[in-house]
């Protein structure tokens, strides 16, 4: 039952990063086109709006690839001291914690996407609708919550833990 959760999980945190990449990409050649435009004298219209809307999509889409392979910041000065049930209870206590902080951070911008309709809340050059991006978002925290959760199950029931597996 976690193998096939767990290929479902890494197929949405797949398609996670690969929105994400395509968001840096963005960025990247809009930063390009206009510091180009900038040096001669025709900067890109709306490049502000472009550039801090799609870096939603570039930091958040990597969120749950960042926690599949084991790249949040953490602290081991003390875990060749414990035993390994104390590091196994640590990380599941972590993974369960980061699950809750992103499925509240996913709630509270669904909220706040209810605003952004209501005030028909946009950019302040292209008219860009901040909703989309704060859909985006919340997708993106839900799919990092809930590795985190199948991360957290799958430590305490199999004793596996993926983001070792890559380093192996």
């Amino acid at each position: 039952m976690l193998t096939v959760l767990r290929k479902g999980a890494d197929g949405l945190i797949g398609l996670s990063a690969i929105l994400g990449t395509l968001g840096l990409l963005v960025e990247v050649g809009v930063i390009l086109v206009d510091v180009i435009g900038r040096a001669a004298g025709h900067p890109l219209y709306g490049s502000q709006d472009i550039i801090t809307m799609t870096f939603v999509i570039v930091v958040f889409g990597a969120m749950a690839l960042c926690d599949r392979t084991g790249g949040h910041i953490a602290v081991d000065l003390f875990e060749r001291r414990y035993p390994g049930w104390l590091n196994r209870l640590a990380d599941i206590v972590a993974a369960l914690m980061g699950a809750a902080i992103f499925a509240a951070l996913a709630w509270a911008v669904l909220d706040s996407a209810r605003i952004s309709v209501m005030l028909n809340l946009s950019t302040n050059l292209l008219r860009l609708p901040k909703v989309w991006f704060q859909y985006a978002l919340a997708v993106f925290a839900l799919v990092a919550a809930l590795g985190m959760l199948l991360r957290a199950a799958e430590l305490a029931l199999s004793r596996r833990d993926v983001r070792r597996e890559g380093a192996e």
